[in-house]
C-alpha cells in the first residue's frame, strides 16, 4: 500500500485513540489530520506505519489535552465531551471495552486523570496495545508506564459507572423515555428514573440550558414533562441515538438545525442520569446548528399566550 492508503485504512484507530485522549470530535479530527501531515511530510517509510502513527496521534493528543485543561478550568458550567454517535472504529475482540470506555460517564471520569495516564489507560484498557508500544508513544520506560496505568486503574474504578449489558433492553427503555417525554407525561417520566436522577446541561454559557443541575425523580421529571412539549408545539423535533454507546437523542429546530444532544445512562432498569450538550461549539459535527436562544424565546412567547 501506498501512504495514503495506509493512513486511510487506519484513520478509524486514530480517530478513536484521539477522541478517547481529548473527548472532542473536533480536536480528534484536528489531531488525525496533524499525524496525517507528519506522516505524509517524512522522508523515511517506518517499519510499522500503525506504531509510527498511533505514537503520533497519541504525543498529539496529549499535548492538546495539556493546553485543554487549562481551558476547561475556566469553562462556564459543567463540562461534557463532544457527543459521538458512532465510534468509526469496531474491533469485535475489544467490543465490551471499546463500548465501555466510549460513554460520557467514562470519559468524565477520564478527565480525573493526568494527560499521560489518559494515554496509557486509553492504549492499554481500551486498545490492548504492548507496553513496549506505550512507552515509545508516551516518551516514558515501560516501568513508568505500569505505573502510571495502576494510578489510572485505580482512579477510574472508584467511579467506574456499570450499565445494563443487554442493549436491547436499554434501547426499549429509552423509548418509553422519550414518548413519556413527548407527551409530557410527569408520572411516566417518574416512574423511568432512579430516585437519586440527575439532570445536567452543559451550555458552556454560550445557550440556554434547563439549569446546571436537577437532582431526584420528581424534580426532574416535572422539569422535563413542562419544558419539553412546549419545544414539540414550535416545532423541534428529536430523533433516536445512541450518543457515546448509550440511548439518546439528537433533538433539531424546524428546519432541521440542531439544538442538543441528549443521553440517558441507565442502570437497574431505570435512568440514572441525563446529560444535555447544549453548546453550540460541540454540535457543529452533527449537522448545523440552531438558534437555541431564538427557541427558548419562542418557547417563552407561546407559554404566555393564552389557550
Amino acid at each position: 500500500m501506498n501512504k495514503v492508503e495506509e493512513f486511510e485504512e487506519l484513520r478509524p484507530l486514530l480517530f478513536s485513540i484521539a477522541y478517547r485522549i481529548l473527548g472532542s470530535v473536533s480536536e480528534a479530527e484536528d489531531a488525525v489530520q496533524e499525524t496525517w501531515l507528519r506522516f505524509d511530510g517524512s522522508t523515511a517509510r517506518p517499519a510499522s506505519a500503525k506504531a509510527y502513527l498511533s505514537t503520533t496521534v497519541t504525543r498529539i493528543s496529549i499535548d492538546v489535552l495539556r493546553s485543554a485543561r487549562v481551558r476547561r478550568e475556566e469553562y462556564v458550567g459543567p463540562w461534557f465531551p463532544e457527543p459521538l454517535l458512532s465510534d468509526p472504529y469496531q474491533d469485535p475482540a475489544r467490543a465490551v471495552e471499546l463500548a465501555d470506555s466510549v460513554s460520557m460517564a467514562a470519559l468524565l471520569l477520564l478527565e480525573r486523570l493526568s494527560p499521560l495516564e489518559r494515554a496509557v489507560f486509553v492504549l492499554r484498557e481500551v486498545f490492548a496495545f504492548g507496553f513496549d508500544e506505550i512507552a515509545t508513544a508516551v516518551g516514558r520506560s515501560e516501568a513508568a508506564c505500569r505505573q502510571l496505568l495502576v494510578r489510572a486503574r485505580r482512579h477510574m474504578e472508584a467511579g467506574r459507572p456499570r450499565f445494563e449489558a443487554d442493549r436491547q433492553e436499554r434501547q426499549e427503555l429509552a423509548t418509553r423515555f422519550f414518548d413519556a417525554l413527548k407527551d409530557g407525561d410527569v408520572g411516566a417520566l417518574r416512574n423511568l428514573l432512579a430516585a437519586d436522577v440527575q439532570l445536567v446541561g452543559d451550555g458552556g454559557g454560550k445557550a440556554p440550558q434547563l439549569a446546571k443541575a436537577v437532582m431526584g425523580a420528581e424534580n426532574v421529571a416535572r422539569l422535563l414533562g413542562t419544558v419539553f412539549p412546549w419545544l414539540l408545539r414550535i416545532d423541534v423535533s428529536f430523533e433516536l441515538h445512541e450518543v457515546n454507546g448509550q440511548p439518546g437523542a439528537v433533538f433539531r429546530e424546524r428546519d432541521g438545525k440542531v439544538l442538543q444532544a441528549l443521553v440517558l445512562d441507565v442502570l437497574d432498569g431505570q435512568v440514572q442520569a441525563i446529560r444535555a450538550v447544549i453548546n453550540p461549539d460541540k454540535l457543529g459535527h452533527l449537522g448545523p446548528v440552531g438558534d437555541a436562544w431564538a427557541v427558548d424565546r419562542e418557547v417563552r412567547q407561546a407559554r404566555r399566550r393564552p389557550n
